[in-house]
């Protein structure tokens, strides 16, 4: 088996600055600035963007916009249903 194969795998802090949240786990990312940790220890730190405490979907913030609406859209498009085609019929 040939060695020197994989990369550095190490603890690294994940940091979402849009949250303030902050998380260590283990990757082979690489950064050159670092933070002291709660443990006393320094790790590397990498910002990232969205982490799952900003994300909408599991903040539960997520909205869709639906600026025409899709069932206004879709009779627009084809026609309203008939009358005929359904439903109660008092005859």
């Amino acid at each position: 088996m040939q060695q020197d194969q994989h990369p550095d795998y190490h603890p690294v802090v994940f940091r979402d600055r849009a949250a303030g949240y902050a998380f260590l786990t283990r990757s082979t990312a690489t950064s050159d600035r670092t933070i002291d940790w709660d443990d006393g220890r320094t790790y590397p730190v990498v910002d990232v963007e969205i982490s799952s405490e900003s994300h909408p979907f599991y903040t539960g913030t997520a909205r869709t916009v639906d600026t025409e609406g899709r069932i206004a859209r879709f009779e627009k498009r084809y026609g309203s249903p008939s009358p005929a085609s359904g439903g109660d019929d008092a005859a």
